[in-house]
């Protein structure tokens, strides 16, 4: 059985970003690549961001358990995320070639 995390009701969605993001910066910090990861998601911020706002814009996905902060069109949630996902993969490949000594 999973918990119900909808019980942090308009903040569920950012507390998974503070989660997930505290797990990627923890990844970051132990592999020594925050600044390659900060790179990465700034390159990548602008692609992401217009995707984001469009497929909000057309109905691809709808966020109901967010706080209703919105950024430049898109919501506070949406722009945290945009950073930990890149973050998790700089963070994650960083580990697995320490570890394969690549």
């Amino acid at each position: 059985m999973r918990p119900d995390i909808t019980v942090f009701g308009r903040f569920t969605y950012l507390l998974t970003e503070v989660v997930w993001g505290a797990v990627a910066f923890a990844l970051l910090r132990r592999t020594n690549s925050v600044r390659k990861a900060l790179r990465v998601s700034l390159l990548l911020y602008p692609f992401a961001y217009a995707w984001d706002r469009y497929t909000l814009e057309v109905g691809v996905f709808d966020i109901p358990l967010r706080t209703g902060i919105d950024i430049a069109g898109i919501p506070l949630e949406e722009h945290i995320f945009m950073f930990v996902v890149p973050s998790m993969v700089v963070g994650t490949t960083e580990l697995l070639e320490e570890r394969t000594g690549e």
